[in-house]
């Protein structure tokens, strides 16, 4: 009888402990090349955030990796793993405020484009996106700016007289090698551009990699044309529980989240836009 207590003891602690463990797990969907939002060395900011997170909830973060483009939340947040018949992460760190695809938390951080300037390329005097359209023609001639197709900066070049001057780069390559940030700080460095139109956690790697090479300048808003964006988190629709326990954390982590942001150079905005 003690024998057979013993063994029912036992089966109910194992059983019981099965839910705990997987809750002992803050499983992340991330891209394994994207710096500075995340990569597999897990020095993103992303990675950091999540890191914060696991550490506050005692788990330790694991990651599915894949490409952050189309097919990204398919193959991530929504698959499923073929031999455990359970879903292969459960949060993407980083997705647009109101994504129809998944269930998001409050925005966490509002950024801008910006337009990235080259220091020591011969305009070091410009320090807003106006004075662009005010140089004299024999300086506006040697601009060679960074704009990405489907992407608002290409509009802004439009509209501003500065399209001639700009050098299209495709916003999906395929490449698994790099990503927007990377090509950049390539073509920087060859010399093909000395300015950048992208979006403002992207731009920022250039500055937090070399921090005295590079001005990131926001990009305000115009009629027709909109730059700034709200960033939320993401989990599967009808995940309820960590949806609130993830905006839990971002109540409670604000101000550690945004010292993080801050220190990746990310460019932060309020809802108007107007820097922070």
């Amino acid at each position: 009888m003690i024998r057979f207590l013993g063994i029912a003891v036992s089966l109910f602690a194992f059983f019981m402990a099965q839910p705990t463990m997987a809750k002992e797990i803050f499983r992340v969907c991330a891209d394994p090349l994207n710096p500075p939002l995340s990569d597999k060395e897990q020095m993103g900011f992303e990675n950091k955030i999540a890191q914060l997170f696991a550490k506050e909830l005692g788990q330790e973060v694991t990651y599915t990796w894949f490409p952050q483009r189309i097919g990204f939340l398919r193959n991530t947040l929504k698959a499923k793993d073929p031999e455990t018949k359970t879903y292969k992460c459960d949060v993407v760190m980083g997705v647009p405020a109101g994504y129809e695809l998944a269930a998001t938390t409050k925005p966490y951080y509002r950024s801008t484009y910006v337009l990235v300037v080259a220091k020591g390329k011969g305009f070091d005097d410009i320090h807003s996106p106006e004075q662009l359209e005010q140089l004299p023609p024999d300086r506006k001639k040697n601009l060679k700016i960074a704009m990405f197709d489907r992407t608002p900066g290409v509009t802004w070049l439009l509209r501003h007289h500065l399209l001639k001057q700009g050098k299209t780069y495709q916003a999906m390559t395929g490449d698994l090698t790099e990503n927007t940030a990377m090509r950049l700080e390539k073509a920087f460095a060859k010399g093909d551009i000395n300015m950048a139109i992208v979006w403002g956690p992207i731009g920022a790697y250039l500055p937090w990699k070399h921090p005295d090479d590079f001005e990131l300048i926001p990009l305000k808003s115009e009629k027709g044309i909109r730059f700034n964006y709200a960033i939320s988190m993401a989990v599967r629709r009808g995940d309820k529980e960590r949806q609130q326990q993830l905006q839990n954390l971002l109540n409670q982590k604000h101000d550690a989240i945004l010292a993080l942001l801050r220190e990746y150079k990310v460019p932060l905005v309020d809802k108007e836009g107007n820097p922070l």
